[in-house]
């Protein structure tokens, strides 16, 4: 995404031109991945293991843990799996720690609307 400058300086030569945001609006191929990955998950799996998991895992077998071990992927898949199921309505807590974890505003508009775009097909 670029956006037209209007002020000039006198180390550009006063020329107008386009410059780039200084953070990126996107995510990265991988961060692509765990945003649509995240569809599949449950709301369970935003909670931690409690006495009746634990125990169902070791009655019916171990069943794979869909926590990422990136702290600021986690919180990118906590967000995502949030919106997969509530749309717009996702936790505050969970929008604080997208945001501690590094990401901008712009990435977290782009991520709630491609999920709100996705959830209607």
């Amino acid at each position: 995404m670029a956006f037209l400058q209007l002020a000039t300086s006198a180390d550009d030569g006063g020329a107008v031109g386009t410059m780039s945001p200084a953070a990126p609006i996107g995510f990265a191929p991988l961060e692509w991945q765990i945003i649509h990955l995240a569809r599949r998950d449950g709301l369970a799996s935003l909670r931690s293991p409690d006495r009746w998991s634990r125990l169902s895992q070791w009655l019916f077998g171990e069943r794979a843990n869909p926590r990422l071990a990136n702290t600021a992927l986690e919180s990118l898949r906590r967000l995502a799996v949030d919106a997969w199921h509530h749309g717009y309505a996702v936790r505050p807590s969970r929008l604080k720690a997208f945001l501690k974890a590094g990401f901008n505003e712009g990435q977290l508009e782009t991520l709630l609307a491609v999920i709100s775009a996705d959830r209607r097909k």
